[in-house]
């Protein structure tokens, strides 16, 4: 009996660690950069299941991503909704934090930002979103 218990205790103790450190990437099937967003993501303990879809913009009017910070690629973790080239050091922070927001986004396709390695730099703005229309500036992460 008190083997079971301690079994039961540690998988519902893991089972919340994995739910929050795992989700869904959808991304454009002829996307290059979304393969080595997830591969960055995978790096920082971020795991991910890739879907290919084909109805982007559709798949991202359901989730509510704002029109304005719409990128290449769509991911849900841990509750949160992830836009674009999010660094994964801010997805982590998100999950630990628990803020009161729908998701976070990095617009576009900056040059530099997780996915989009080229050598330059690029400063770019990871901005949050609510479900309710609110954005803010999350952070900014500065280029060379």
């Amino acid at each position: 009996m008190r083997t079971a218990h301690l079994l039961f205790l540690a998988l519902t103790i893991s089972l919340p660690a994995l739910a929050t450190n795992s989700g869904q990437l959808y991304k454009d099937p002829t996307c290059g950069c979304c393969g080595k967003w997830a591969a960055h993501m995978r790096a920082n303990q971020l795991a991910l299941q890739s879907q290919d879809r084909s109805d982007m913009a559709q798949l991202k009017d359901r989730l509510g991503v704002p029109p304005a910070l719409r990128s290449c690629h769509t991911a849900q973790i841990g509750g949160y909704i992830i836009e674009g080239h999010v660094p994964a050091a801010m997805v982590q922070q998100i999950l630990r934090e628990r803020p009161a927001i729908s998701g976070l986004a990095v617009a576009g396709m900056p040059q530099g930002s997780p996915g989009m390695e080229t050598g330059r730099r690029d400063s770019y703005q990871v901005v949050a979103f609510t479900r309710s229309g609110r954005q803010y500036v999350y952070a900014t992460v500065k280029g060379d």
